[in-house]
């Protein structure tokens, strides 16, 4: 089941606030961060310029990934690995909400977000 008109209005604030801010301005050419919506979850994306590519080419890379599970009301936490599986964030594999989820892969206690 989707989320409802008024989880997506919350989440793409939240989210949306999130990638904003996160790349500092001074580097947003070279690394940005976007987010899909995509039934019960939302997907984290960094966004670059390709390696060998045309100018205003882009890379779009999943690094993380939130799925709600409404039976627990609890946001379970995924990383992508290198041979392109998504993985439960054994730290901290669930959190209450969203802002929590950020939260923790922000601190990236074992580098599996941000290196």
């Amino acid at each position: 089941m989707a989320f409802s008109i008024e989880d997506i209005g919350r989440i793409d604030r939240i989210v949306g606030d999130w990638c904003l801010h996160r790349a500092p301005p001074e580097i947003k050419q070279q690394l940005d961060h976007d987010y899909e919506i995509d039934g019960q979850a939302v997907t984290l994306i960094e966004v670059r310029p390709t390696w060998r590519g045309l100018p205003g080419e882009f890379t779009r890379l999943p690094f993380a990934k939130f799925r709600f599970v409404k039976t627990t009301g609890k946001w379970q936490i995924y990383w992508m690995r290198a041979s392109g599986k998504w993985q439960a964030y054994e730290p901290d594999p669930t959190a209450s909400s969203i802002e929590s989820a950020l939260r923790i892969i922000e601190a990236d206690t074992y580098g599996c977000f941000f290196g």
